[in-house]
């Protein structure tokens, strides 16, 4: 059961804090806010602002509790307080305000969308602009805290925690609950920094939480200590930021701690609160923790005088960075397109980024090789994975391995069998069933420096974890090269003996659309090994698809190629040569290209892309100009399938070349069917490809 703290009265406490510190940071904290509502809003120089107001001042106290370099804190929109008072410098504050180079982003996210790298010191985690997004990685910093402790012996983590703030709207999110489930089943040094202030925009907090109060409703919740009080009153404040922080830097386990605090301000700059009424707006005012703030400290700890000249230097500060921020340029429009993916400059070296993944550490993997070396019986495709796997994990101490069923069981495709056994179960193991949970702490487990290799069963079991998957896609780009969160999402789909509209979805093209996702989707057992080395030795995101008929297929069976063996992304391979027509397939496709060539009595080349993120142009191109014919065969739905990307290329690079129109054979636009005769009828077969072909050849 959760254990409900009660407030101590400790005058100890009080004087650890430095309040000149929090008085200046609340000072430029309303500054910031003041400055923004009443002349950057209006003149158009921003257009999203959120205030802290109400919020400030416990964020203020809890950042000096953050002092561990290994400490991070993943907050939202309404933390820039926090941030101030981890020292992030007020010209990038301003500057990502005004969208300018540098900030948080160099101008291509929200303002308020803040990440802050802080060498040395806590780490402010990229937010997103999802509600209750946040959560999850940050359980995944956590547990990747315990990981640096308890397997690689490391003891410069020392007694690190991570942080999560939120709204008391976000507890109804999916991340809060999926993170409060990891945090307290695995024990993690995480705490949960809950602001209520009784809204969720418009929406009181009676619709997000029954009784509108989560400690209380988390009362019974085992491995979990709460602490509850107000966030306006300094000396409470104090203590309980001092007594949770504590409690989870002791190892003590997870803590949850909600402060009542006032949103002095509408939801966003463009909100008048009249949902809200008079009476409740003036009733908030009253408990405005600035002037709080200042009984407390004045005469006591300093004089009126003092408190005076501090709030002087904030705005004189403010308003120097303002200066300084406004005459920065915008980015060159010339590199908007850059850092979707790792970047080498001129001479080949790496522009690696500031925090996240193995090649920020240095890590060095052994030597690889683009030529296999063929050895041994064939095999098929699980079989060559898990090897490989079993490889990668024994080289490499910073990989981990989990998902739903991936540890005793082996998975439910069989592909880590024996891996737990093998690595413990500290570095393979099972997860509860949250698929945003699986993604979300790969996410966070990334930027702490590891290299998550999170499976999720069936392709379409991803949906709940689009958002953070397209987070973590976009995690480069929109933070300006800080942070990354290289990983390799294993991920089953496709028809195998029957389909069905659950398990057996393909639908690879949302991840080619996904922006920093590299897709990689092999056909053979080779390719598979090949393809995966390469993944997990890189310094991006990958989706790489495992095509259930693919795993245990006579025809996708080849020697193992090797322990150094890789497979480019972007390269394909031409796995037959003919003069009559290009067939470019990927993943379960391949194969049947092949068949459906060798009986239409013509001869192609049928190009297997193996990645669709990057796509090889040039083999396409090559190809279609020698045969004049293209037919793209897959297996997702026709509409908007990675087939028309690949024939807009076809048509545009080639139109004169072209002696029939490029042609496209799909699966109709519908699910699955269950039935094997419905699936046959539904999947591109042997038959209907070399119809397909004959009618290009002979148009």
């Amino acid at each position: 059961m959760a254990k409900i703290q009660a407030v101590k009265a400790d005058h100890n406490v009080t004087a650890s804090v430095d309040w000149e510190k929090v008085a200046r940071a609340l000072f430029l904290s309303r500054r910031l806010d003041d400055i923004e509502e009443q002349k950057l809003l209006p003149e158009r120089k921003m257009f999203y602002q959120f205030s802290g107001r109400g919020h400030d001042l416990a964020q203020i106290i809890l950042s000096q509790r953050l002092t561990h370099a290994y400490d991070a804190a993943a907050g939202y929109y309404r933390s820039r307080p926090l941030l101030l008072g981890l020292g992030i410098p007020l010209e990038e504050v301003m500057a990502a305000t005004l969208m300018k180079v540098g900030g948080y982003s160099d101008g291509k996210d929200v303002g308020t969308v803040f990440n802050f790298p802080n060498p040395g010191g806590a780490k402010g985690l990229p937010m997103a602009g999802g509600v209750g997004t946040q959560y999850t990685p940050t359980a995944g910093w956590a547990q990747a805290i315990e990981y640096y402790r308890n397997v690689l012996k490391d003891k410069n983590v020392g007694n690190a925690i991570a942080v999560v703030l939120g709204g008391d709207a976000s507890v109804a999110t999916n991340g809060f609950w999926a993170s409060l489930t990891i945090a307290t089943t695995l024990k993690l040094p995480m705490l949960f920094y809950i602001e209520d202030n009784g809204y969720g925009i418009s929406v009181p907090s009676t619709f997000q939480t029954p009784g509108a109060n989560i400690a209380l409703n988390l009362a019974s919740f085992k491995n979990l200590t709460i602490f509850n009080g107000d966030g306006t009153d300094p000396a409470e404040a104090a203590r309980l930021v001092n007594e949770a922080t504590t409690h989870v830097r002791d190892r003590q386990g997870p803590a949850l701690l909600r402060l009542t605090v006032p949103r002095l301000a509408g939801h966003s700059g463009q909100d008048t609160q009249a949902y809200k009424g008079a009476e409740r707006i003036a009733q908030e005012k009253t408990r405005d923790p600035l002037p709080k703030l200042k009984a407390f400290l004045v005469p006591s700890v300093f004089s009126e005088k003092k408190w005076a000249e501090l709030e002087e230097q904030a705005g004189r500060d403010v308003d120097a960075a303002l200066e300084a921020a406004s005459n920065r340029p915008n980015l060159d429009a010339k590199l908007l397109k850059r850092h979707v993916f790792a970047e080498v400059d001129e001479s080949g070296k790496p522009e690696l980024q500031q925090i996240g993944g193995l090649a920020t550490a240095g890590h060095r993997f052994p030597a690889s090789s683009e030529i296999a070396h063929p050895q041994g019986p064939r095999i098929n495709m699980v079989t060559a994975i898990r090897r490989t796997l079993e490889v990668e994990l024994a080289t490499n101490p910073k990989m981990v391995l989990f998902g739903e069923d991936v540890g005793p069981k082996g998975g439910v495709h069989a592909v880590t069998m024996g891996l737990q056994e093998k690595f413990g179960d500290q570095r393979v193991f099972d997860t509860s069933l949250s698929e945003e949970g699986i993604i979300g702490r790969a996410v966070g487990m990334a930027m702490a420096g590891l290299l998550p290799v999170p499976e999720i069963q069936f392709r379409k079991y991803a949906e709940p974890a689009v958002e953070q998957l397209n987070d973590c896609g976009t995690l480069r780009w929109r933070t300006g090269n800080r942070f990354a969160a290289p990983m390799v999402v294993r991920m089953a789909g496709g028809f195998s003996k029957c389909g069905d509209p659950w398990h057996s979805q393909t639908n690879e093209v949302q991840w080619v659309h996904a922006i920093g996702w590299k897709v990689a989707v092999p056909s053979n057992a080779e390719d598979a090994v090949g393809l995966l080395r390469a993944a997990l030795r890189g310094n991006d995101p990958v989706v790489f698809f495992e095509h259930r008929a693919m795993l245990d297929h006579a025809w996708s069976r080849r020697p193992y190629p090797g322990d150094d063996y890789v497979v480019p992304f972007g390269k394909a391979a031409k796995t037959m040569t003919g003069e009559h027509i290009t067939l470019v397939a990927w993943g379960a496709m391949v194969d049947r290209c092949e068949e459906a060539a060798k009986a239409s009595g013509y001869t192609a080349d049928v190009i297997d892309l193996r990645t669709l993120m990057p796509w090889d142009k040039d083999a396409v191109l090559e190809s279609v100009r020698k045969t004049k014919r293209c037919l793209v065969v897959h297996e997702d739905n026709a509409t908007a399938g990675f087939g028309a990307e690949i024939l807009a290329v076809v048509s545009r690079e080639c139109f004169l070349d072209l002696d029939a129109p490029p042609e496209r054979l799909t699966m109709p636009d519908i699910p699955s069917p269950y039935n094997p005769v419905l699936l046959q009828a539904a999947v591109p077969g042997v038959d209907t490809i070399r119809d397909a072909i004959v009618d290009l050849v002979t148009f």
